[in-house]
């Protein structure tokens, strides 16, 4: 790195060491929430959208994420994940994805949960396009928001 014509050294910490901390129990819990017209709604709870059944699909989506957020997050560490759940929540405007990941561990595993919702809620919107684009080719309902973290608990060591 070159700063004011300097040769500058920066060391950046790619991966934290957990080498020393306890494995424990170690749970965490993500949502997130797409936004859809009504008629995207209706398709998914009858079943009639083109690519498939867009809960199982999406589903597939999450549970594949959550094994592969080192992949995709740099700074993760490879947790082995004991356990994942993945919940559809449909309302009258929005699909809901809530992601329940458990770990026995050294490190938390709530970048886990979250990449299982974005994945799943990418995966959903992906399926839906063809319902969600207006005359024009956009997409002015479909929107992907609210991913957060619900709860992270980690039992004492």
């Amino acid at each position: 790195m070159v700063h004011d014509g300097e040769q500058v050294s920066a060391e950046i910490e790619g991966i934290v060491d957990i080498a020393e901390k306890p494995v424990v129990a170690r749970r965490a819990t993500a949502e997130g929430w797409l936004t859809l017209r009504p008629a995207s709604i209706q398709a998914i709870l009858d079943g009639s959208v083109k690519k498939g059944d867009v809960r199982e699909a999406s589903t597939i989506a999450a549970l594949q994420a959550v094994k592969e957020t080192p992949r995709l997050i740099p700074h993760c560490h490879p947790v082995p994940v004991a356990s994942c759940t993945v919940r559809w929540v449909v309302e009258q405007h929005r699909l809901g994805c809530v992601v329940e990941v458990g770990a026995h561990y050294r490190t938390g595993i709530e970048m886990e949960a979250l990449a299982g919702v974005a994945a799943g809620l990418l995966c959903a919107y992906d399926m839906l396009k063809s319902l969600e684009k207006d005359e024009n080719g956009q997409y002015p309902v479909a929107r992907i928001d609210g991913l957060r973290v619900l709860s992270k608990l980690k039992a004492s060591s």
